[in-house]
Parts: C-alpha cells; sequence; structure tokens
C-alpha cells in the first residue's frame, strides 16, 4: 500500500462542494485567526524582521504582497516573510492532539500563491481544509514521538501539510502532488535545538522556512521535477527517517475525505505556547478565590507530563527568561504573569515585562512535579496547587485549556481577537477597517480573488 498516494489522490481529487459545512466554518475561523496573528507580528516581532528586509529587497519583482505592508515581492519572498510572521507570537491555532501547528505555515504559502495566481476563494478554502487535515493526521500516525530522535515535530508536519494544501490550490495531479511532498522534505530538517537554544529566534520565525519550501516543492513539481514514489513510508522516507518506524495508517486513512480534522483545532486566547495555557488559565481562576493573595504565595506547584518539560527546565532559565520567545516558552514566567498581573497578552512578553521584579519573584516560588501517567494526550492539560505562607491552599486541575474543542471560542471572540491583532500591524488598522476584514475573510468563499483580502478595508 503507497500511503503517499493514496493521500495525494485524495488531495488532489478534493473539491469544495464535498466539504462539509462545519469544515469550511472552521477553516474560515482559521484563515481569520492566521491572518490576524500576522497582522500583529508585522509590528511586534523584531524576530521576523530579518527575513521581512530580504523580501523588501526584492520588492516590485512579483505579485505577491507583504502582510501588514503594501509591497509586492516574488512568491517565495512573501511566503518566507509572511511565515516568519506566523508563529513569531506564538498566537496562532494549534492542533492540541498531535504536536502541530497546521495553519502557521500553510496560510502564508496559500496567500503569496493565491494572490499571484488570482485564485478565488472556494479553491483557496478546499486547498487550506485538505491541508489542514493532512497536517493533522500526520501528527497522529507517527508511532514513535519524532523529538526522540532529536527533531522538532510542528514544522514537520506543517511541511508536508502545507505543500498538499499549495498542490491542492494549483491544481497539481495526484502524481505532481505525491513529487512535490519529497521535494518539500529535501528542503528542511528543523531539528530540536530549535526548542533547547533558549537564545535562538527559530522558534518564532520557523515557518517562514516551512511556508517557502511548500512554495518551491509544488512550482518544482508543476514544471516536472520529481522526487520520491513514496517519500512517507518509504524505507528511508520522512516516518523511518524522523520516527524510526512505519507510520500507523490508522490515522492517515481512516474518515479520508469525510472527516476534516481542521474542526478540532484549538485557538489561543493567551499568546504563549498552548502547554502553557493550563496553567494560565487555572491562575486567573485561583486568583479570583476569596482571600487570594499572590503577595502571600510560599509555593507553587506544577503537575508536568513529558510534553511540558520543555516548558519548566532549566528552572532556573524559565523562571527568568531572557527573550520573547523564551518567556513564551516558560510556564513559571505565564503562570507568575496570570496571578500577579491578572491576564496575559501581547504586552506581556516585552523586556520591561520580563524584568518586572515582582512578576519575576513569583515565577522562582514555582516548582515542577512530574505526574507518573500523563503523556501527549494531555499537551493541553494543566494542574497548579499553591501554598500561602500561612499554610491555605488552592488547587486547580484543567482538562482542556480554552479554545480547546471542548471549550471552544466563539466567531465573536475570535473576531475582537483579531481586532487587536490588526491594530498592532506595522501599519495599524482601525478598529472599523479591522471588523470589515474580518467581515471579508468570513465570506472568503465569495471571493473571486483572494488577493482582496489584503485590500484596504
Amino acid at each position: 500500500m503507497n500511503l503517499t498516494r493514496i493521500l495525494a489522490e485524495h488531495v488532489a481529487g478534493t473539491a469544495y462542494d464535498q466539504l462539509p459545512r462545519a469544515t469550511v466554518h472552521a477553516t474560515k475561523r482559521a484563515l481569520l485567526d492566521s491572518m490576524g496573528v500576522m497582522l500583529a507580528a508585522s509590528g511586534l516581532a523584531e524576530e521576523a524582521r530579518p527575513y521581512r528586509r530580504l523580501a523588501l529587497a526584492q520588492r516590485g519583482r512579483g505579485r505577491a504582497r507583504l502582510i501588514g505592508g503594501a509591497a509586492s515581492v516574488p512568491v517565495e519572498a512573501a511566503a518566507l516573510a509572511n511565515g516568519a510572521l506566523a508563529h513569531a507570537l506564538d498566537y496562532g491555532d494549534t492542533f492540541d492532539a498531535g504536536p502541530a501547528h497546521p495553519n502557521a505555515g500553510l496560510v502564508p504559502a496559500l496567500l503569496a500563491l493565491a494572490e499571484s495566481e488570482g485564485i478565488g476563494g472556494k479553491t483557496f478554502i478546499t486547498a487550506m481544509a485538505a491541508g489542514c487535515d493532512l497536517c493533522c493526521r500526520l501528527s497522529l500516525a507517527a508511532v514513535q514521538p519524532l523529538d526522540r530522535r532529536g527533531w522538532y515535530p510542528p514544522p514537520l508536519f506543517g511541511l508536508i501539510g502545507a505543500t498538499a494544501g499549495c498542490a491542492r490550490l494549483l491544481g497539481l495531479s495526484a502524481e505532481e502532488t505525491l513529487h512535490a511532498i519529497g521535494l518539500a522534505l529535501c528542503q528542511a530538517s528543523f531539528p530540536g535545538e530549535i526548542k533547547h537554544d533558549a537564545t535562538s529566534p527559530i522558534r518564532a520565525v520557523r515557518e517562514g522556512f516551512v511556508a517557502r519550501a511548500a512554495v518551491t516543492a509544488v512550482d518544482l513539481a508543476k514544471n516536472g521535477a520529481r522526487s520520491f514514489q513514496a517519500p512517507l513510508e518509504g524505507k528511508s522516507g520522512f516516518f523511518a527517517a524522523y520516527a524510526g518506524a512505519p507510520p500507523d495508517p490508522s490515522p492517515l486513512l481512516d474518515g479520508l475525505g469525510t472527516t476534516f480534522l481542521g474542526e478540532r483545532v484549538s485557538f489561543k486566547p493567551w499568546p504563549s505556547c498552548r502547554g502553557t495555557h493550563a496553567y494560565i488559565q487555572a491562575a486567573l481562576e485561583l486568583r479570583k478565590r476569596p482571600g487570594f493573595d499572590h503577595e502571600r504565595i510560599s509555593r507553587i506547584e506544577v503537575m508536568v507530563g513529558p510534553v511540558q518539560q520543555m516548558l519548566v527546565t532549566p528552572a532556573a532559565t524559565k523562571a527568568a527568561p531572557v527573550t520573547s520567545i523564551d518567556a513564551k516558552f516558560s510556564i513559571p514566567f505565564t503562570l507568575a504573569a496570570a496571578l500577579v498581573h491578572g491576564s496575559v497578552g501581547l504586552d506581556s512578553f516585552c523586556a520591561e515585562a520580563r524584568n518586572d521584579p515582582v512578576l519575576l519573584a513569583c515565577a522562582r516560588k514555582v516548582v515542577a512535579i512530574d505526574h507518573p501517567d500523563w503523556d501527549h494526550r494531555h499537551a493541553a492539560s494543566g494542574s497548579v496547587r499553591i501554598v500561602a505562607d500561612d499554610g491555605a491552599e488552592h488547587q486547580l486541575n484543567v482538562a482542556h485549556a480554552a479554545g480547546h474543542p471542548e471549550e471552544p471560542i466563539g466567531d465573536e471572540a475570535l473576531t475582537a481577537k483579531f481586532v487587536d491583532c490588526a491594530a498592532r500591524a506595522e501599519r495599524p488598522v482601525t478598529g472599523r477597517q479591522a471588523q470589515v476584514m474580518a467581515s471579508r475573510i468570513m465570506e472568503a468563499e465569495t471571493l473571486a480573488e483572494m488577493g482582496a483580502l489584503l485590500d484596504p478595508a
């Protein structure tokens, strides 16, 4: 059984009229969220500026615009620069069931191609739904975690999903889609040092490499380039190389074409690593309890599993993160921000916030305790126990952090997030303009050309 070919045939054959109504709506919600996050990052993310400068050096040579600006650049340059924005604020959607950010590389790649080629909304939504679904399925199919072999899983799964989505957008055949996946794999590796090096900005901008590789791969395949016959399940293919074992075919094939896992994507209420969210939520709720006073805390215990280990170690670094992106990957810092300030937002990770002595003192009180039964299924779970100086205890367990499909964020709240993000763009978008943009995105299927989403409201 050639799994890659089956998946490629599915992607190439997916049609808008076959998509469930819930899938179309979920896809537009993800597009709204992704575009808002990229707009905010265009004004806030210092880590993404080198990629933007590289693209701007090529202005006038292409038809794809940069998010948050007006410059037109080549497709590959737009995909790289806009992709670098997609995860820079750590505010984009996630697939909690697997280690994936399925739309972070996919959306900037699709936007660049769609604008350059004059592609309409229905085709775009179809491509996005297919690419997102495949990414989510891949993240469930690895029988061995990719990070055990030293890789960083989210952009690796995202690379394949983004490539498949771009192939569908351009109408590639199943054969061309299969080869595009192999061509994409030849362009990226994503070592686990991305999460281990606390000083590295690559965690913030990694999706730029995903988006650019996807765009290049489909362009090559469209022009006749060939790669491998079984790039995913081959003897030394994707799963063998990165997971060390063949994939479980069930998550890849069960419900293929009828169930689209983009409906199970989680949206972030707070701009930090998804693994911190259950702890933020617990802290915000505990803070409301009668008699609670963060100044009287003597000890904070957080229950963690393997997924959360990178968010609590090394303890000293996580309690006093040096960079914004490292602060977003810290349970002690984000939890302390929630306890001390009662909120965690886009302004919570600036240099001033990272040097707040009260917040840092609170973060140093966090102690991580391993939960013997937690695994990847608890990626969005958390447990917090706070002991006061008088011995009083406050504890809360969170099974699914807010934004999970079981604890969803509604369209109104998602639009409010978009409006807040748009106001922080390199070229700020006013509230009324942002509302018009949001409405246009949520009616994307009516657009003759998706480039209209980047026009001034």
